[in-house]
């Protein structure tokens, strides 16, 4: 008998709430915390949660005083914030789906093994996925995670299912993360795989993500054809006359 990953219950009304809202339209009203409390039987701040994970990912607006409203869809990701493709897809009212190209387990090299900062020679798993949305191809994905997660990665559905949801079932929570944002040309694989002509642009981002813990779980690169793909992005401006803004530093998220 299989047993089913526990999921904590603000998990099982936001994935709810995800399902009903992509049917929605934007400016529609979604249900107040109240309503959820008595709809799923918990609490307040259970309820809450639940919301928040949707605002945080930009579907759903929330007004004081007025209640919270299906959000129109922006169209970039926002560069501070790391959603799966699957979601940031769906989002957008588009189907995602990948094409596995590989996906296997082997030992690790050296800018591989400081990346992920484990020894060289050890055993890690290669996933290299062709991202598409409506079958058109978005991106080239690389990515390269520590050997604990074989058992996971090797048996599951990554054609149509998302990584970061599969890691999670087996207990890798992804918390935190830093990358890299870089232009760069497409090489003729690039063209191939994307439909591209070589030397047209890409937008590539590469990223450590940790769990909880501060441990690497992931590091990956991510090939997007610029054309099709956009991140937005947050600034403050520096004054003629002061220093520039303190602010905490913000990593991207690790819902992929």
């Amino acid at each position: 008998m299989t047993d089913v990953p526990y999921q904590p219950h603000y998990r099982q009304i936001e994935q709810a709430l995800r399902e009903r809202v992509a049917a929605m339209q934007p400016g529609e009203r979604v249900p107040s915390d109240t309503e959820l409390c008595a709809e799923f039987g918990v609490s307040r701040m259970t309820a809450r949660n639940a919301m928040q994970r949707l605002a945080e990912d930009g579907l759903v607006s929330r007004q004081p005083g007025r209640g919270s409203f299906v959000a129109a869809a922006p169209p970039h990701r926002r560069a501070n914030r790391l959603m799966t493709f699957t979601r940031e897809m769906a989002r957008l009212g588009r189907v995602p789906s990948s094409r596995v190209l590989t996906r296997v387990i082997r030992s690790s090299g050296e800018a591989e093994a400081t990346r992920l900062g484990i020894p060289r020679g050890q055993p890690i798993v290669e996933l290299r996925r062709l991202r598409l949305a409506d079958d058109e191809p978005i991106a080239i994905e690389t990515a390269i995670l520590i050997g604990e997660c074989a058992d996971a990665v090797m048996t599951a559905d990554l054609a149509h299912g998302s990584l970061h949801e599969i890691l999670a079932a087996a207990g890798f929570v992804l918390r935190r993360g830093a990358g890299t944002i870089d232009a760069a040309a497409a090489t003729a694989e690039d063209a191939r795989l994307l439909a591209l002509r070589a030397g047209d642009p890409l937008l590539v981002e590469r990223r450590v993500i940790e769990d909880g813990q501060g441990r690497r779980i992931e590091a990956t690169e991510s090939r997007y054809a610029a054309a099709r793909y956009g991140l937005a992005v947050q600034f403050d401006v520096e004054g003629p006359n002061r220093g520039p803004v303190e602010t905490a530093p913000r990593a991207p998220g690790a819902d992929r």
